[in-house]
C-alpha cells in the first residue's frame, strides 16, 4: 500500500485559495501513486482563530460544505482516500474535525477530543467515538494534533483493529514527533503524522511531518518546507503482536490488574 502526507503553509482565511493548493498539491501525490494521503489539521482555513466571528464565516457543515465536497470529488475521480482537517459546525457548536473521503466519496468525520490550549475558546469538545474505516487496503483510525498526548486514543484504535493512524495536526510543541515512536512501538502500528509549516499570527509551526512503521523506525520524516511525500508500506506488519517468542503485546495485556482502574474491554 502507497501512503502519504502533504506538509504544506495554509493561509488563515483563504478558503478558496487553500482548497486549490490543497488540490494541486494532492495531485501530486496521486501522481505518485499513493492509496491514502493525510492533510494537516484545519488545512482549509488556518489555525490561530480570534474570534466567534472568523469561526462562524470559516466553519462549514459536514459533509455538505464546500471543502467536503470538493475533497470528496476529487476522492471518487482520482480513487484515493483522503484525510484531511476542516473547521466543522453543527448546530452552533464548532468542532476542530478531520474528514475521510475516498473513492465512494464521503466516509466519516472525527471531532477531535483534545482541544489544546486556546482552542478551548472556540471549538467545542469533539463526541466522536475512536472509529476504525476499513480503506480497502487497510484499518486506519483518525486522531487530530494533541491528541497524541494521550495515549488511550492510539491504544483503543489499535485494539479497534486499525493498522495505521492518520495524524492531522499543527504542532507547535517540540515533542510530539519523537514521542510517537513509542506509540509505534507500543502499539505496533503505521503512524502518518501530516504537520503545517510557518508562521501565522505569531504562532510558529513545527514541519517534521513523518511516517513511522510498527517497529519504531522512521520511514519518512520532512523538514521545514512545503513537502508531498509518498512511501510505500507493508500493512502486515502491523497485524503481527509479537515481540519475542513468548510475548504477544495484546495477550500479555494484565486486564486483571488494569481493572477498574482503566478498562480496555475484552482481548481482540
Amino acid at each position: 500500500m502507497k501512503v502519504g502526507y502533504i506538509q504544506f503553509n495554509p493561509v488563515f482565511g483563504e478558503k478558496g485559495r487553500n482548497v486549490k493548493t490543497i488540490l494541486k498539491l494532492l495531485d501530486e501525490g496521486v501522481q505518485q501513486g499513493s492509496d491514502l494521503i493525510v492533510l494537516p489539521e484545519l488545512c482549509n482555513t488556518g489555525y490561530v482563530f480570534r474570534s466567534k466571528k472568523e469561526l462562524k464565516s470559516l466553519s462549514e457543515d459536514v459533509p455538505e460544505g464546500e471543502t467536503t465536497e470538493v475533497l470528496a470529488t476529487f476522492a471518487r475521480e482520482k480513487r484515493v482516500y483522503v484525510v484531511a482537517g476542516v473547521c466543522e459546525r453543527e448546530k452552533g457548536k464548532y468542532y476542530n474535525s478531520a474528514i475521510l473521503v475516498g473513492p465512494t466519496g464521503f466516509m466519516g468525520v472525527y471531532r477531535k477530543a483534545h482541544l489544546f490550549n486556546r482552542e478551548k475558546i472556540y471549538f467545542s469538545m469533539g463526541d466522536s467515538q475512536f472509529i476504525v474505516y476499513d480503506v480497502s487496503k487497510a484499518k486506519i483510525g483518525i486522531m487530530i494534533c494533541f491528541d497524541w498526548f494521550f495515549p488511550e486514543v492510539i491504544r483503543i484504535l489499535a485494539l479497534k483493529g486499525a493498522h495505521l493512524i492518520c495524524h492531522p495536526a499543527n504542532l507547535v510543541l517540540p515533542y510530539c514527533q519523537t514521542a510517537l515512536l513509542g506509540a509505534a512501538i507500543q502499539n505496533k502500528i503505521f503512524i502518518i503524522t501530516a504537520n503545517r509549516i510557518g508562521v501565522e499570527r505569531g504562532v510558529r509551526f513545527t514541519g517534521g511531518s513523518q511516517i513511522l512503521n510498527p517497529n519504531m523506525k522512521i520511514l519518512s520524516k520532512s523538514g521545514k518546507s512545503e513537502e508531498v511525500k509518498v512511501i510505500e508500506i507493508d500493512i502486515k506488519q502491523a497485524e503481527n503482536k509479537k515481540i519475542t517468542e513468548y510475548n504477544d503485546l495484546w495477550s500479555d495485556r494484565r486486564l486483571d490488574l488494569f481493572h477498574p482502574l482503566i478498562t480496555w474491554g475484552e482481548n481482540p
